[in-house]
């Protein structure tokens, strides 16, 4: 977001600041007259997070300047063991309150597995889709390039999927967000940057598509589904190469999920129309791709065109040439246009 503007909301001296902490760190460095120095208390949410790594470099900065006298509050569904990290973020007397103590999920909540070879893992995915139709999806890859990829095969088969994802630009980000709020898109397709925080009430579904690397962030991701009392579903997709993963979620879960009812023979009746989409998704990637042309790197410049990509019929134009040979014609035309 633009610094400028929130300078401007900074120097009104607001009772309240949320703030990611680069972000901060970015104002207390470059902003004259800012500081910390009257903060009565401070909240960090997802604090296992925050604790981690990632953050020690701008969390020491911010630490520093803040007053010893203050209260501290560290929040998380799942919370770290490690005392040094919670050293870090300087309790004293700390009072520990927890609804529960080990790793839970929701009674509401109705969790599946299913067991299936990696290369039918798209077919399976539509087949669940339409199984559940009128649900709405949150479903979790673990790549960029996945979510768009994902997002562009759904919706050659005409299903209203939208990507979500680190590499768009904010105001892309929101508008994603806003489209599957409102309702206008059913399903979601995000990695890992919506697994915490976002609170949509109607989620109704959230499909693992990609098994998340580290068990913890499943109870986040399955946490976007029956929320506040609501029911939801979760099913997560383990082929081959996940069976080590899936088996430290159910430790951490301390039981076994059931397997996700299938009937086989339904599922590969869709193999046909899966794989043309597959290959519409391809086409229309490599367009997209291609239309950054002189940007480098696949991803580099962010997914500003990754937004919606809903502009992109293009390939699917030209695997269907209309009549005859006037099928090249037609795609130089759309393609001028």
């Amino acid at each position: 977001m633009d610094m400028v503007s929130q300078a401007l909301q900074l120097a009104k001296k607001p009772h309240i600041i949320i703030a990611t902490p680069g972000r901060l760190v970015d104002h207390l460095e470059n902003m004259k007259g800012f500081n910390l120095k009257a903060i009565k208390y401070l909240v960090m949410d997802e604090a296992d997070r925050i604790l981690n790594m990632d953050f020690e470099v701008e969390l020491d900065k911010i630490l520093k300047v803040l007053p010893r006298e203050r209260r501290t509050f560290l929040f998380s569904a799942t919370m770290t063991k490690k005392v040094k990290k919670l050293q870090r973020a300087s309790l004293k007397d700390p009072v520990k309150v927890e609804v529960s103590n080990k790793y839970q999920t929701v009674e509401q909540l109705q969790q599946y597995y299913i067991f299936i070879p990696v290369k039918f893992k798209d077919v399976y995915l539509v087949h669940i889709i339409n199984e559940l139709a009128g649900n709405s999806f949150m479903i979790f890859c673990s790549t960029c390039a996945n979510t768009v990829r994902t997002a562009l095969m759904l919706r050659a088969l005409g299903l209203a999927a939208i990507p979500l994802h680190g590499q768009m630009s904010q105001n892309k980000r929101l508008a994603a967000l806003n489209k599957f709020k409102a309702k206008n898109r059913s399903i979601l397709i995000s990695t890992d940057v919506a697994s915490r925080g976002l609170d949509i009430p109607h989620v109704d579904v959230v499909l693992n598509f990609d098994i998340p690397t580290h068990s913890k962030d499943y109870i986040h991701r399955v946490g976007r589904t029956a929320r506040a009392g609501r029911s939801g579903k979760a099913v997560t997709f383990v082929t081959q190469y996940d069976v080590e993963l899936y088996q430290r979620i159910e430790h951490l879960l301390g039981k076994q999920l059931p397997l996700y009812p299938c009937e086989e023979d339904e599922v590969m009746a869709l193999q046909e129309r899966v794989s043309e989409a597959q290959r519409t998704a391809k086409l229309e990637l490599k367009d997209l791709e291609e239309s950054k042309g002189s940007r480098k790197g696949k991803f580099k410049k962010g997914g500003d065109d990754f937004d919606d990509s809903e502009q992109f019929t293009g390939a699917r134009k030209r695997m269907k040439p209309q009549g005859g040979g006037g099928g090249n014609k037609n795609w130089k035309k759309a393609k001028r246009k």
